[in-house]
């Protein structure tokens, strides 16, 4: 199975940066990464794996402690006996023969590479959306700024055919059409003004603080005089023809699902070592003493050390139980992988039949809207 890695080696990832060319665009996505809290709950997810991968590595290393103990009790005599002792002591080290606690170690590292992966793959769902909700807000003030013109239109169109009805040139249900037609146009401002405060508090959401004060009004109130449009300039450059389909496995949400399926399959070597014997080593090394003058003096060294091993002869199939969950999990993840894979392939072929088809609706409407402007001319010529 090929990895992000490779991936990576041989097709570099595009930064979003590369293909956002408005100054406007970059500057609501810069404000995003700020401030967005979905965003933040993902970076927050990385650093709790980072400290969940340092308890798993810590796990592996024995525990030192340094202590003093002092008791007074009875000797084999009656009497009262101080003991005092200092020392060093190391509590309960298991000694990873099977593997287990490498295994978890393992795990714990997938899982923040998954996590870091997944981080990545907010980010850009961010930046996706964020550039989403800017070209639809700017759709919005074009088609507002568009129906305010045909409005105007309308009721001039509306005030000369009641001068002509007035005189007997235009019939009563010519007006009535033309007053209907007036209505209409108002229809469409209301609905676009809502669509505008809509797209902009959802583009608030996104940049977790209201839209710049440049950007398109919520109120519908901004002119598009002197302001770029969505014909006249480059808001996203293209994206490089050519491709290999393995730059589909840089993709972040595929390279957390494949780091998701290797943590799963650490998980099952785990739950397998752990049907093993458990060996554990207990030290203890210092000084002992009735005395607290004679303490840290010579002579009084004293140590202990034990290992132990513990094999399960019946545990209720409680760890076997173990190993089937990680099992399950496994083949759970390796699905959610090939899934991953199919969505990338999906949404790019989907993305490239959009292209060739909105190219083509450019130029439809492009030559539609040249013969309005004709049929406008020729009617004001008359």
């Amino acid at each position: 199975m090929p990895g992000a890695a490779g991936a990576n080696a041989e097709t570099p990832a595009l930064a979003w940066r590369d293909l956002v060319q408005s100054p406007r665009l970059v500057r609501w996505v810069d404000l995003a990464l700020k401030n967005n809290r979905d965003l933040r709950v993902a970076m927050l997810n990385v650093q709790r794996a980072q400290a969940q991968l340092g308890l798993a590595d810590a796990n592996r290393l024995p525990a030192v402690g340094a202590g003093l103990n002092a008791a007074r009790a009875p000797n084999s005599r009656g009497e009262q006996a101080n003991s005092l002792s200092a020392g060093v002591q190391l509590s309960a080290w298991e000694i990873d023969l099977f593997g287990r606690l490498a295994n978890l170690s393992e795990a714990a590292r997938a899982q923040l590479l998954a996590s870091e992966a997944g981080s990545r793959a907010a980010e850009l769902s961010l930046v996706a959306a964020v550039l989403q909700a800017g070209l639809a807000l700017q759709a919005d003030e074009e088609l507002l700024a568009l129906a305010r013109q045909a409005l105007a239109s309308r009721d001039q169109t509306l005030q000369l055919t009641k001068m002509r009805e007035s005189v007997g040139a235009a019939s009563l249900l010519e007006l009535q059409g033309q007053q209907t037609l007036a209505a209409q146009a108002r229809a469409s401002i209301a609905q676009l003004t809502r669509q505008q405060a809509q797209d902009s508090n959802a583009l608030a959401l996104l940049l977790g603080q209201p839209v710049p004060m440049d950007a398109p009004a919520a109120n519908g109130s901004a002119s598009t005089a002197g302001r770029p449009t969505l014909a006249d300039e480059a808001w996203l450059a293209e994206v490089p023809a050519g491709l290999s389909s393995s730059v589909l496995l840089a993709r972040p949400d595929v390279i957390a699902a494949e780091q998701a399926m290797r943590a799963a399959q650490a998980n099952i070597a785990a739950a397998r070592a752990a049907r093993r014997p458990a060996i554990t080593l207990t030290a203890q090394a210092g000084q002992a003493s009735p005395q607290l003058a004679g303490l840290f003096a010579g002579g009084n060294l004293v140590y202990t050390l034990a290992a132990s091993a513990v094999a399960t002869i019946f545990d209720g199939g409680r760890r076997q139980a173990g190993v089937d969950v990680a099992v399950v999990n496994q083949q759970i993840a390796l699905a959610q992988y090939e899934r991953s894979l199919q969505s990338a392939f999906r949404e790019t072929a989907d993305a490239l039949a959009g292209l060739a088809t909105w190219r083509e609706q450019l130029a439809a409407q492009t030559a539609q809207r040249d013969a309005t402007r004709d049929t406008a001319r020729l009617t004001e010529l008359k």
